[in-house]
């Protein structure tokens, strides 16, 4: 008899243990450097776009890095747009990209580039990276300085959150 009324009460118990740690939430995933420590976290569907834009340290102008989440989850880089050429930035567009200068910037356009995960540093001495997405409502920008120290560097994937992570995390909201 005690065995059938504990029964009901341990299922339950492992349904919810499950819920809790079972990955439901599809988001862009900020990890402190190489550590599986959630920084913080942007809700995205796979398709949903964003994208990074960054003053760059040396022509201290806009770059614009814009992205997707596969329905694989890895990010796709679609587009850099920046306006002088200079260390680090691309002086052509390869394989089926497209190279185009419109209204005084400089576009690569179809890239496709397929990424498990990208390595970001939030600028230390130029620190003006921001976070751009898309809601029902309006395009959202922050700052990456509202939620990471300047010069801090980070591991960013699309991955599904637990409830358990997602509680643990911070999430970027406007």
């Amino acid at each position: 008899m005690k065995v059938s009324k504990v029964m009901p009460a341990l299922i339950i118990l492992l349904i919810i243990i499950c819920l809790i740690l079972i990955p439901f939430r599809t988001a862009l995933v900020f990890y402190h450097g190489t550590s599986n420590n959630i920084a913080a976290f942007l809700p995205l569907k796979a398709g949903e776009h964003f994208q990074i834009i960054f003053k760059h340290s040396i022509h201290l102008t806009n770059v614009v890095e814009k992205y997707h989440v596969s329905a694989d989850l890895e990010i796709v880089q679609d587009e850099i747009i920046f306006e002088e050429f200079g260390i680090g930035m691309p002086s052509n567009a390869e394989g089926e990209a497209k190279f185009e200068y419109i209204d005084g910037k400089y576009h690569i356009s179809e890239l496709n580039q397929v990424f498990e995960s990208i390595n970001i540093r939030n600028g230390k001495t130029v620190s003006e990276h921001r976070l751009v997405w898309e809601t029902d409502e309006s395009e959202k920008v922050v700052q990456f300085n509202d939620y990471f120290e300047p010069g801090a560097w980070f591991k960013v994937k699309a991955e599904k959150l637990s409830i358990l992570q997602y509680l643990k995390g911070v999430k970027i909201n406007e």
